[in-house]
C-alpha cells in the first residue's frame, strides 16, 4: 500500500490523495546506466565508473579518484550505514545527485584571481547597515551589521552624528526617527564579526557629520578597537588600490577627508556634491526631485565643518584610507578625466541610470581606475532597492543594498554574491577592464552577437512536504507548482520562461528543458522561483535562488531554494540540468 495525503473538505469529509514516490528522471537513469556495470542483481557504478561520470558527463576535469570515493563513502553511511558495498546502487545515484553539499550547482571556494586591485571587482556592499527596518523609524543596532558580516558583505555603512550634548557620537539616520546606537558598539561588533565568513577586506563608509572635536575622538576609538586590523596608508593617499588578498584581515575606512569638506564650505545645507545639475545641463531636474535622492555621504555635515582648518582632526584623516570626494566640475568631465587624489564617488540610483544611458562608456572606464558606489534614492523609506545590474555592467564595485529587506532585486545581489565562494570580493569581466587601442571600453547598448547557448532543464522538485505544513499552500488539496526561469543581464539577454502546472503533488516532475542565447554570460544571472498556482487568489511562493550564469557547473545537479528573506529552506530543492554549447 501506499502513502496517503487527507484533506478535510468542507469540514465533513475528507479527500484522500496519494503521495507519489520520487523517481529518477529518464536522464538520470540513462547517465546511470552509461557509467555503470551489471552485477548479480542490479546495476551498480563503482567509483572509477563515478569518476568517469564526472569528467565526462559533470565536465568536472579536475576531479580524482579520491574524490569519488569519498562521494561514494558519504552515500554508503547516508544511506546504508555502512562504509563499503559493491557499488552505487541506481537509487543511491539518484541520491547523490540531490544533494547539495555534494553536488551543488556552483563551486563553494574562492576560485577567482585575488590579486587584482580593489576596483577589479564588485564588492558585497551595505547601506545604512545598522538599521534594523525601515529608512525614518526603525531602530539602530548592531544586530544587523553582525547579520550582513555573517553573510559575507563586505562593505558597512555608518552615518556618524554627535549626540544632544555634542560630547559623544552615535550612529543614526539622521534628520529621521530612528533611535541611535552608540559607535563603540557598532565598531567592537565589526571587529568581532567582520571575518567570521570570508578572510577579504571590509570597507567601512562613513558619512560624517561631526565636529573636528569629535572626529579626533573617533580616530580614537577607531585605533583602540581595531588596532592592527586598520589599514591606512603611510604617505595619507593611496597611489594605487592595494589587493583583496593584500588585505585580507584588514578594515579599511572610507569617506571625504575633512579638508575637503572645509574648502566647500559655501555649499548650502543639504545639497549634494554629485547634483544633477552637475552631471550635465540636459539632464537637470529640479532641487526638490534630487534632494530626495540624496545620500548623505555626498552632502557638507551639518555646517560643522564650516570651522577653521586649524581645528580639522589630522589623526582622523589619516586613518581614511579610500577617499571620497566631489566632481570639481560636471559629473561627465570627471569621469573622462578622473579626479585628483580621489578614489570613490558616490551616485544615487537615479544619476546613475542618467549617467548610463547618456555616457555609459565614460562610466566603465571611470570604474577600471576608481570605485563608484551607487546608492538607493531618498524615497525608499521602506528599505526596497533597486535593479543592480545597469550598476555591474558598467563597472561599479560598490552597489549599496539595504539588507533588512527581501524582494527580487535583494535576491539578485545575493545571487551574485554567492560567486568566488560567497567570499564578498567578485572579480569583474576582463571586458569591463579592457581598454582597445583605440580607447574604446565595453560598451552594453550594442548589438553583440550570441556568445553562447545555455540551455537549463527543470526535472522535479523536492523537499516542501517536510519544510511546509500539510495545508500551508493548500486547505484542500496538495500543492500545484511550477517554476519559472529567468536571465537577468545585459538588455539583449534578459528573458523569463515557465514550465507548466503540475497539479496536487509534493513532489512535481516537469521536466522540461528552456535555451537562452547570451550575448554577455559573464554578466548574467540565472533566476529561480518556484510559486504554487491559486485560483482564486494571488499564486503562493514556494522559494527562489539567483545563479551566476559564469558560475554554473554543467552537468545534472542539486538546486537549494531559500525563502523570501534569503534563507536556504532545510529541504526543499530542485533538480536541474545545465548545458552550455
Amino acid at each position: 500500500m501506499g502513502s496517503y495525503n487527507y484533506y478535510k473538505m468542507f469540514g465533513c469529509f475528507n479527500r484522500k490523495f496519494k503521495i507519489s514516490e520520487k523517481e529518477p528522471p529518464q536522464d538520470v537513469k540513462e547517465a546511470f546506466l552509461r557509467y555503470s556495470d551489471m552485477g548479480p542483481n542490479e546495476p551498480y557504478m563503482t567509483s572509477d565508473q563515478l569518476l568517469k561520470f564526472l569528467i565526462e558527463y559533470q565536465k568536472e576535469e579536475d576531479s580524482t579518484f579520491s574524490d569519488a570515493e569519498r562521494i561514494t563513502e558519504h552515500i554508503f553511511q547516508r544511506c546504508h550505514h555502512t562504509a563499503w558495498r559493491p557499488g552505487l546502487t541506481l537509487d543511491d545515484f539518484f541520491y547523490f545527485l540531490f544533494q547539495e553539499d555534494l553536488n551543488g550547482p556552483i563551486k563553494s571556494q574562492v576560485h577567482h584571481d585575488m590579486a587584482s586591485p580593489l576596483q577589479h571587482y564588485f564588492i558585497y556592499t551595505g547601506h545604512n547597515s545598522y538599521l534594523t527596518g525601515n529608512q525614518l523609524s526603525s531602530d539602530c543596532s548592531e544586530t544587523p551589521i553582525i547579520k550582513a558580516l555573517e553573510n559575507g558583505v563586505r562593505g558597512i555603512e555608518l552615518d556618524l552624528w554627535p549626540n544632544s550634548a555634542k560630547d559623544n557620537v552615535h550612529v543614526l539616520h539622521g534628520r529621521t526617527l530612528t533611535t541611535p546606537v552608540l559607535l563603540p558598539k557598532c565598531l567592537k561588533s565589526i571587529k568581532e564579526h567582520a571575518f567570521v565568513k570570508s578572510p577579504y577586506p571590509v570597507i567601512i563608509t562613513l558619512e560624517d557629520h561631526l565636529t573636528p572635536e569629535l572626529q579626533a575622538k573617533v580616530a580614537e576609538m577607531v585605533m583602540q578597537i581595531f588596532g592592527d586590523m586598520l589599514y591606512y596608508p603611510e604617505s595619507g593617499c593611496l597611489e594605487e588600490f592595494p589587493s583583496p588578498e593584500e588585505l585580507k584581515h584588514k578594515i579599511i575606512l572610507s569617506t571625504k577627508p575633512p579638508k575637503e569638506y572645509l574648502e566647500s564650505k559655501n555649499i548650502k545645507d543639504g545639497e549634494t556634491s554629485l547634483s544633477m545639475e552637475d552631471f550635465d545641463d540636459d539632464l537637470a531636474e529640479t532641487k526638490a526631485d534630487y534632494k530626495s535622492d540624496s545620500d548623505q555621504d555626498d552632502e557638507d555635515n551639518d555646517g560643522y565643518q564650516q570651522k577653521s582648518s586649524s581645528l580639522a582632526a589630522p589623526q582622523y584623516k589619516r586613518l581614511i584610507a579610500i577617499h571620497a570626494g566631489k566632481a570639481k566640475r560636471s559629473l561627465r568631465h570627471s569621469l573622462r578625466t578622473g579626479i585628483d587624489k580621489v578614489n570613490r564617488l558616490s551616485l544615487s540610483e537615479q544619476v546613475l541610470e542618467k549617467a548610463a544611458s547618456s555616457h555609459g562608456k565614460d562610466v566603465v572606464r571611470f570604474t577600471q581606475k576608481n570605485i563608484l558606489r551607487v546608492f538607493p534614492k531618498g524615497t525608499r523609506v521602506t528599505s526596497t532597492n533597486f535593479k543592480p545590474i545597469t550598476g555591474w555592467m558598467h563597472g561599479a564595485q560598490m552597489v549599496a543594498f539595504n539588507m533588512q529587506g527581501y524582494g527580487k532585486f535583494l535576491w539578485m545581489m545575493h545571487g551574485m554574491f554567492r560567486s568566488n565562494g560567497g567570499c564578498g570580493y567578485v572579480k569583474k569581466p576582463d571586458l569591463l577592464m579592457k581598454t582597445c587601442q583605440s580607447n574604446e571600453v565595453f560598451d552594453p547598448k550594442l548589438p553583440w552577437p550570441v556568445r553562447q547557448t545555455l540551455k537549463v532543464t527543470v526535472y522535479m522538485g523536492d523537499g516542501w512536504r517536510l519544510d511546509f505544513s500539510h495545508t500551508h499552500f493548500d486547505s484542500f488539496s496538495p500543492p500545484d507548482f511550477y517554476t519559472k526561469v529567468h536571465i537577468i543581464g545585459v538588455p539583449a539577454d534578459a528573458a523569463k520562461r515557465k514550465t507548466r502546472i503540475i497539479e496536487d503533488d509534493w513532489g512535481p516532475n516537469w521536466n522540461e528543458e528552456f535555451i537562452f542565447p547570451l550575448r554577455i554570460p559573464e554578466l548574467a544571472l540565472l533566476r529561480i522561483v518556484v510559486r504554487e498556482h491559486d485560483m482564486s487568489d494571488k499564486d503562493d511562493f514556494g522559494g527562489q535562488t539567483c545563479l551566476p550564469v559564469s558560475e554554473l557547473r554543467p552537468g545534472i545537479r542539486a538546486v537549494p531554494l531559500y525563502d523570501k528573506k534569503g534563507q536556504k529552506f532545510k529541504s526543499v530543492r530542485l533538480l536541474m540540468r545545465f548545458k552550455f554549447e
